[in-house]
């Protein structure tokens, strides 16, 4: 399965990241997932990114990243 990485702030640890940092970066990677969600089968075939991998990551909620960005 293709692994998606958006261009969006790494999300730290809440020790280390404000409050509004924190939310900040979940604005971030809503928008970037709702981005993802508008594009044509030919802009996502231009970055290997099948339709089924594309919907799948714009329906995650903005708190659901992956454990690295957790770190």
């Amino acid at each position: 399965m293709t692994q998606i990485t958006l261009r969006s702030a790494h999300l730290a640890s809440s020790r280390s990241t404000s409050r509004a940092a924190a939310a900040l970066n979940a604005i971030q990677l809503w928008r970037s997932r709702r981005a993802l969600a508008r594009l044509d089968a030919r802009m996502l075939e231009d970055i290997g990114v099948t339709a089924e991998a594309a919907a799948t990551e714009a329906s995650r909620a903005p708190w659901d990243v992956p454990a690295y960005w957790l770190k």
